[in-house]
């Protein structure tokens, strides 16, 4: 069974409509603050792995900088390709800390 690991304090949360990448246990995660949500997804975009973490927010969406798709937060899939998912994991804030289950 997965246990939540620890990804940043929520002080280091970006702020609403942005993105931020973390690297947790070597793996790098795209913590995204959209809708008054926090989402926690592949740092790699599934479309050919550019940075989901350096991208932007724009309509709801997590755009990857290499090549302009659209994740939705909440899902992982691509707007432009439904077949191309990043993966979401839960997340939670406890005790001042940003948490998530991978």
């Amino acid at each position: 069974m997965s246990e939540f690991v620890r990804i940043c304090s929520a002080s280091e949360v970006p702020v609403e409509g942005e993105v931020a990448e973390f690297m947790v246990q070597g793996r790098a995660l795209c913590v995204a603050h959209v809708n008054g949500a926090i989402a926690v997804l592949d740092g790699v975009c599934p479309h050919e792995g550019g940075p989901l973490g350096e991208g932007i927010i724009e309509d709801g969406r997590v755009v990857c900088p290499w090549h302009g798709y659209g994740i939705d937060p909440r899902t992982g899939v691509a707007d432009q390709d439904p077949d191309v998912k990043a993966e979401v994991f839960e997340a939670k804030i406890e005790q001042g800390e940003l948490l998530v289950k991978l």
